[in-house]
């Protein structure tokens, strides 16, 4: 056809390039542009050549084909580049993330006459917002003259994906006010966003408002929504669209299971997470890290155990599930196997180094986070705020005064890392423990920033320990002040006042918290055995073996008893036999 001249009109030739593409044969495709004589060629061919590469993911060909069509235009050979051009050219950009190449074809763009044409800005509003450049995606968005659904979408995910949530709700509420509607990607992108900030009311009018106008809602959407009621604690909710969904994927699984494992149902996750591996899907890095995450919370070893067989046998073990193991068994009361693997990993992030020394910390080996942490410095790592916040918190649990004091010096005068209200946290506690109350006082009165009630309950705990009272009152008061939420941090309050006889106090905390309704929450301890977990909560009758343990605490009183006895009367005969030597 080519040599009969039938496709010798530029239009023929961009229809046939494009028919080729269709086929996914750009190799046909290509083989007909070269056979196109250079000055033939017009705009529709080289247009043609240009959507193919971008619709098969060649970005580094399109901008090739721009550049030898911006080069035959400078001399006087071939057709002159419109909106089409620049579009998927900018587009291809995007897709490398290649700014400065992007900002030169739209500058080309305004020199060709385009500055005002929507698709050419739309594709720099997704160029600047893919490169994590919004403040430029504004500049360019505020100066177009008229703006399509794309590009008021491309705005709002900018927003959603570069973690600016409350301006992606705004740009939604101005793309309302000027009657657009929004598609399922916007919807997306506006229900992470509610998600992010906590807005669940918000998301709820979101679902609802897409509810009302039919709008589709895919596996993207729906899984969406999961992850926004399940993070936000809405359990019942998210389960109730996971089980309306069409379609799951992998994604909706581990959203699922992520929201029951980080809001402490733990048993849900792990049936949830057994069940998805009955439908046939693989479990991915997420919900792997969510089953470890209620491993940890209920110290349930043997299937953590069975989860770091499994990701060894078949996954990679990278930072993220090694940290996540490491912190499994720490929390499992297995400190040697964390300790091995983390010594085991190859590529050791921040991240994971800052786990341990917590690790070490939340164990009490004060001395062994400290020497993790100087191993740390030695490999060329560069502490961060959580690295030392994890350092000082180890040091307060061991009572390693003088060691937190001067690495807490060091932290701004070093590593030139100002204290934050966690870093002063720590060391109000160290001092508070080790019954340095007044100087703790001091150290509160010197912070440039507001001291929370984290740090005034540090200091009344020291104080009531070490019975301090008069000191207690004073801090006692400033808790009271703060209003907390905590009924736990009320009955410290409390306690402090009834040590100090102040019994007026002690029944004004009483009533606020009648008032309130604030109710401890019963403490309760898990314990495997043979495979399973038995939950034991304060006051709880109902265990079917209760009978049996209680008859066994008291045989195991009774044998105490008796040692204890047997020890008191060898340490009298040593007594008598000393008092013999003497005489």
């Amino acid at each position: 056809m080519i040599v009969t001249g039938i496709f010798s009109s530029g239009d023929s030739n961009g229809k046939l390039i494009a028919s080729y593409a269709r086929l996914g044969d750009i190799v046909s495709a290509r083989q007909v542009f070269d056979e196109i004589p250079e000055p033939k060629r017009g705009i529709p061919t080289w247009n043609a050549m240009i959507i193919a590469y971008s619709k098969v993911g060649s970005s580094n060909q399109v901008l090739n084909l721009y550049r030898s069509l911006l080069l035959g235009n400078g001399n006087g050979i071939g057709g002159k580049p419109d909106s089409t051009t620049f579009t998927i050219t900018i587009k291809a950009c995007a897709n490398l993330m290649d700014l400065r190449t992007g900002e030169e074809v739209g500058r080309n763009a305004v020199e060709f006459g385009y500055k005002d044409d929507v698709f050419v800005g739309s594709s720099l509003v997704n160029l600047y917002a893919k490169c994590g450049k919004m403040e430029k995606a504004m500049k360019v968005f505020d100066d177009m003259p008229k703006r399509d659904l794309v590009t008021w979408t491309t705005m709002v995910s900018g927003y959603a994906q570069t973690g600016k949530s409350f301006e992606a709700i705004e740009i939604y509420r101005e793309m309302q006010r000027g009657n657009v509607k929004g598609d399922e990607i916007v919807m997306v992108s506006l229900i992470q966003s509610c998600s992010n900030i906590g807005d669940v009311k918000l998301g709820q009018s979101v679902h609802g408002y897409m509810i009302r106008r039919e709008v589709v809602m895919d596996v993207v959407t729906e899984t969406s929504l999961v992850d926004m009621y399940a993070k936000n604690g809405l359990l019942k909710l998210a389960l109730c669209v996971f089980d309306r969904m069409s379609y799951r994927n992998v994604v909706s699984w581990s959203a699922l299971i992520s929201g029951f494992a980080q809001n402490g149902f733990a048993w849900d996750a792990f049936r949830l997470f057994v069940e998805m591996q009955k439908c046939r899907f693989k479990p991915d890095h997420m919900s792997l890290v969510s089953v470890l995450v209620a491993c940890s919370h209920v110290g349930f070893s043997k299937f953590g155990k069975s989860i770091h067989g499994y990701i060894v046998r078949s996954l990679e073990f990278d930072q993220i599930l090694g940290t996540a193991v490491i912190d499994m068994y720490s929390k499992c009361g297995s400190l040697l196997s964390a300790r091995v693997l983390f010594d085991g990993v190859n590529l050791r992030d921040l991240i994971s180094w800052n786990a341990m020394i917590a690790i070490y910390g939340i164990h009490g080996y004060g001395k062994e986070a400290l020497l993790l942490f100087l191993q740390m410095k030695q490999s060329g790592l560069k502490p961060d705020h959580a690295t030392f916040a994890s350092l000082l918190s180890a040091l307060s649990h061991s009572g390693l005064v003088e060691e937190g004091l001067y690495w807490f010096d060091l932290m701004s005068k070093e590593f030139s890392i100002h204290p934050s209200e966690k870093h002063y946290a720590c060391m109000i506690d160290l001092l508070a423990r080790a019954g340095r109350v007044e100087e703790a006082y001091k150290m509160i009165d010197s912070m440039d920033v507001e001291p929370g009630v984290t740090i005034w309950v540090a200091l009344l705990a020291g104080c009531s320990n070490h019975g301090k009272l008069d000191l207690g009152l004073r801090v006692a008061k400033k808790v009271l002040d703060l209003r907390p939420d905590d009924p736990g941090i009320y009955t410290l309050v409390s306690n402090v006042c009834a040590a100090a006889k102040n019994w007026d106090e002690v029944a004004t905390v009483r009533k606020v918290m009648k008032k309130s309704g604030l109710k401890k929450v019963p403490g309760y301890s898990v314990v495997e055995v043979n495979n399973s977990l038995h939950t034991f909560l304060m006051e709880d009758k109902s265990h079917p073996h209760l009978e049996k343990m209680l008859t066994m605490l008291k045989w195991l009183d009774l044998e105490m008893r008796a040692i204890n006895d047997m020890v008191m009367k060898t340490e009298f005969y040593r007594h008598d036999l000393r008092e013999e030597d003497v005489v």
